[in-house]
């Protein structure tokens, strides 16, 4: 199709969405399944919409700096890095370390 205009179909996973489902694999759950009263909403941990907004790109398309933010959620350091990688650490410590 020449001269046509291409939409890129390619939707990106939400970093508040990517920790939800991160956090649901680690614990061996559906996303859907991740809800009170077994599991704490994710705002309480973070504004989701801010989690959002902090790695999507500038006003003028510009992607952000790099940086990443880490918080705790649902037994977990839950780290989301600038890429959308999600990274979880149980916060429990064993007695052996």
């Amino acid at each position: 199709m020449e001269g046509g205009d291409r939409v890129d179909e390619t939707i990106p996973t939400p970093p508040s969405r990517a920790v939800i489902e991160a956090v649901a694999d680690a614990e061996g759950v559906s996303p859907a399944e991740l809800c009170p009263p077994a599991y704490d909403p994710l705002h309480e941990a973070i504004d989701p919409d801010a989690l959002d907004a902090l790695f999507e790109d500038r006003a003028d398309g510009a992607p952000r700096s790099t940086g990443s933010v880490s918080f705790p959620y649902c037994g977990y350091l839950v780290t989301v890095e600038e890429d959308g990688s999600v990274t979880l650490e149980p916060l429990e410590s064993t007695d052996d370390e």
